[in-house]
């Protein structure tokens, strides 16, 4: 499968990749591209079903999460900086611990890695759509998803059916990855992976996100070696695209720190 890319062009010699959120695309990342000033050699790709490429279709049993994951890990030829947004920062966070060697610098911004946050705050979590899901009532699941996940506005159905159909797709796939998530069956947090990541991380939360996103980040934090936390006021999940300067500004100082 071939996957739209798109490229910040920067410092030659300081090659990233950045890895988007479910539903959204690689054009997140250009309000905090812009910011960086060149300091990276950026490059970013819309993951299946998503922006400009195809959709997703399976192919020998593979799920979208260990998919991306292959695709991310092949474009790196030598160790670069590593920025993760929501699902794209669980992908980044899988590759880290897979090949520590791979990543100079870690940047997650929100990782819903759900399977370390208490049990309670999983379960509760799960709650939240298990109604919508249960009357197959993919709309109103996409209404509550945004509500919870998405930039201030988002969550409404577009009246042109493709973009309509393609939404709800995609709302197909959160629930595939959430379940992926919930039980961590990448094995992220096995012993010994976090603790073996010797690159420095940045976790990076809103504010205003939700309070399972500060216990992912905690329990993330208590095992990763060289690990700063920053929390951006008056921002929630989005805020790669909501505050996009402060992100960069994050980053740059994660990447100093490499």
């Amino acid at each position: 499968m071939t996957l739209f890319e798109r490229h910040f062009p920067g410092a030659p010699d300081r090659p990233a990749l950045a890895l988007h959120c479910m539903m959204g695309s690689s054009n997140a990342w250009t309000p905090m591209a812009g910011h960086l000033d060149g300091q990276v050699d950026l490059r970013a790709f819309d993951n299946p079903g998503h922006g400009r490429s195809p959709d997703w279709q399976p192919e020998g049993g593979i799920d979208l999460h260990t998919f991306v994951t292959r695709h991310a890990a092949g474009k790196i030829d030598r160790p670069l900086d590593l920025i993760g947004h929501s699902f794209g920062a669980t992908i980044a966070l899988r590759i880290a611990v897979g090949a520590p060697e791979a990543v100079r610098s870690l940047t997650l911004i929100e990782p819903v890695l759900f399977a370390a946050a208490p049990a309670p705050s999983r379960q509760a979590e799960d709650a939240r759509l298990a109604p919508f899901a249960a009357a197959n009532d993919i709309d109103g699941m996409i209404g509550q998803f945004m509500s919870d996940w998405g930039a201030p506005g988002a969550g409404a159905i577009p009246d042109d059916p493709a973009r309509a159909d393609r939404l709800r797709k995609q709302m197909r796939l959160v629930m595939e990855t959430n379940a992926f998530l919930m039980e961590d069956r990448a094995d992220i947090l096995r012993e010994g992976g976090l603790e073996g990541i010797e690159a420095p991380v940045m976790l990076i939360s809103g504010a205003e996100s939700p309070p399972i996103i500060h216990e992912i980040a905690e329990a993330l934090a208590a095992r990763l070696p060289d690990v700063g936390r920053a929390t951006v006021p008056g921002a929630g999940h989005m805020l790669p695209l909501t505050h996009a300067q402060a992100v960069a500004d994050l980053t740059r100082i994660n990447l100093a720190r490499a």
